[in-house]
């Protein structure tokens, strides 16, 4: 997948009955223009028009570097 990363969006939720907070990822394929991303990434996307079957996000910078 070239120009193409994959961001995992983790949020916390809170179950109705039991009250317990659960971590729940979802995935976002991103559409990254010059091959900037490297693993570990934090990055900040944006929701745009569909450019492939999956992608509908872009990058739109890059917050921190993995270390």
């Amino acid at each position: 997948m070239n120009k193409t990363v994959v961001v995992t969006v983790e949020r916390l939720v809170q179950h109705r009955f039991y009250k317990k907070h659960i971590r729940r990822r979802s995935k976002l394929y991103a559409h990254d223009e010059e091959n900037a991303c490297r693993l570990g990434d934090t990055v900040r996307v944006i929701e745009t028009r569909p450019l492939s079957k999956l992608k509908r996000w872009r990058v739109l910078e890059i917050v921190s570097r993995a270390k």
